[in-house]
This record gives C-alpha cells, sequence and structure tokens, in this order.
C-alpha cells in the first residue's frame, strides 16, 4: 500500500508543485499593486482567497503532470520503464480518476474565489489537457501551449481581485516555459544543440523583459536586481554546460533547472511589484523544490 501511495505521488511531481504556488503569488503581488493594495493588509484580511488559488493551482499542476503520464504511458514503457504506471505500481486507469478528481477540485476552489479565477481554471485545464493529449507531439505548438498553460497560471494570481489588468505579463512565462520546453526535446537522447541556443536566446528576452516591466510600473530595479542576477546564474550556468557536453544527463539537469527556478522568476517579480522581504519568502519555495527533486523526478 505504501509504494502504490509513493506511486500516486510520483506521478504528481511534487517538486514541481512550489512553482505552481509561486505562480499565484507572483499573479496576486502584480495585481495588488496595480489596484494600489496592500500586501500585509490583504494577506491579513483575505488570505483564505490566496489559498484557495494556490490549493487550486498545485492541484491543476498535479492533475495536468498525471494526464501526461497516462497520454504517455505507452512511449514511458520503452523510454521510461520506471515510471509508475509502465511499472504497474498505479494501474492506468486509477492514475484517470486521480487526474479527474485533482483537476476538478482545482476548479472549484478557483471559483471559491471569483468567478474570473474559475473561468481561467477553466481555459487552463483545457490547456493542460490539449497539451498532454495531442499538442506536445509538435515542436512549435507543444512548447507554445505548455507556455500557455503556466501564462493562464500566473494570471489566475493576478485574477484575485475579481478583475484582470496588464494581462500581457503573462506573455513572459509563456517565453520562458518555450524555452525549457525547447530544451528538454534531447533529454533522452541529446543531440540539441541548436535548441539550446534559441532557448539562451528567450531566457535573455524573459530576463530584460521581467526588468522592463517593473520598470515601466514601478521604480524599483534596486530590489530586483538581486534576484535578477540570482535568476540569470541558475538558468544559465546548467544551459551552458549542456551546450557544451550535449549529454541527456546534462540536458535533464539543465531543463530541471529552468522549472525549478521558476520559483526564482516569480520571487523576481514580487521583488519588483512588492517587497524584498515578501520576495524572500516566495524564495524559500527553491529549497522545498530542490529537496523534493531529490525524491521525486523533476520531469
Amino acid at each position: 500500500m505504501k509504494e502504490k501511495l509513493m506511486g500516486f505521488a510520483r506521478l504528481a511531481r511534487p517538486a514541481n508543485l512550489p512553482t505552481a504556488a509561486a505562480d499565484i503569488l507572483a499573479g496576486t503581488a502584480i495585481a495588488l499593486y496595480l489596484k494600489n493594495i496592500e500586501v500585509l493588509k490583504f494577506l491579513e484580511d483575505q488570505s483564505a482567497d490566496i489559498l484557495s488559488l494556490v490549493f487550486s493551482s498545485i492541484a491543476l499542476y498535479a492533475g495536468g503532470v498525471v494526464f501526461n503520464d497516462v497520454f504517455d504511458a505507452e512511449l514511458d514503457a520503452v523510454e521510461r520503464p520506471e515510471r509508475a504506471i509502465p511499472s504497474g505500481l498505479v494501474p492506468k486507469r486509477e492514475a484517470v480518476y486521480f487526474g479527474i478528481i485533482l483537476m476538478l477540485i482545482g476548479i472549484t476552489l478557483a471559483f471559491k474565489c471569483s468567478l474570473l479565477s474559475g473561468l481561467i481554471s477553466i481555459a487552463l485545464t483545457i490547456a493542460i489537457l490539449t497539451y498532454d493529449a495531442y499538442f506536445k507531439q509538435f515542436s512549435f505548438s507543444g512548447p507554445l501551449n505548455m507556455g500557455i498553460c503556466r501564462g493562464l497560471n500566473l494570471l489566475m494570481g493576478m485574477s484575485i481581485l475579481g478583475t484582470l489588468s496588464h494581462w500581457y505579463i503573462s506573455i513572459v512565462p509563456v517565453v520562458y516555459i518555450f524555452a525549457i520546453t525547447l530544451i528538454s526535446r534531447g533529454e533522452v537522447h541529446g543531440n540539441n544543440k541548436k535548441h539550446i541556443v534559441w532557448a539562451g536566446i528567450l531566457y535573455a528576452i524573459v530576463i530584460l523583459s521581467i526588468a522592463l516591466v517593473v520598470m515601466q510600473q514601478k521604480d524599483n530595479l534596486i530590489v530586483l536586481l538581486p534576484f535578477l542576477i540570482l535568476f540569470g546564474f541558475l538558468i544559465f550556468k546548467p544551459l551552458v554546460k549542456a551546450f557544451k557536453e550535449n549529454s541527456p544527463s546534462n540536458i535533464k539537469k539543465a531543463v530541471m533547472s529552468g522549472v525549478l527556478s521558476l520559483v526564482v522568476m516569480n520571487a523576481c517579480w514580487v521583488a519588483g511589484f512588492s517587497d524584498w522581504y515578501l520576495a524572500l519568502a516566495v524564495l524559500l519555495l527553491l529549497p522545498l523544490s530542490m529537496l523534493l527533486s531529490k525524491l521525486f523526478a523533476v520531469t
């Protein structure tokens, strides 16, 4: 029984889940600044709404990766036989039920916050399932679809007040996830230097975009800069190594670093639109992700 529960946990990719929570916290910080609402006061008065969206995002992300393994079961039987479904640890039918339950929980919690949040959660669910079932096989639309999922997740955080403005900020995580998904194309067989070069260009665009958006809305570059430097270091160091030695092992490390560094990117948004100590609080999700990544697979 214990092994089977671990199998369900492996399906949900626990190490990735703090990155989904960080999206919501970043989106909330952006929304509150744009509406001139004091963050600590909002946390005191409406923490239930934040928690609803955080756990909604976590449930939808977990449901998404469960369905990813469901749709990939035959391929994983060849390329990743150690995974929960092809290994027989979790029957495919039970994995489907698990994914459905997680997504229903996610949608319900989002509607509990606001109608707009609920509608975005439905759009996010559709985007997740279309990626898992169909679009991930394509070299352009797959990464784009995955990026849209992350952009919608940030938008869900930005919808916490029941309204939405400056939606274009959500394009930044779309570009970032597009880059990570490009890198992951060589995770099994290697030989993806061209994708790594493009990912490096997209990473640079993301860093520049965060700085420009923050400077446009708030003169907070001094607070933002340390977080932005950390973000750049964490994503470029393994990427350069994967380019120099284009092995599946190094590519996997670059992908893992890119995924976990989503926490740092979201800390950048919080640093830019709120306060440094709140950004540090978001950054604390990174060691949690890193700890979980030693126990569970990230990809």
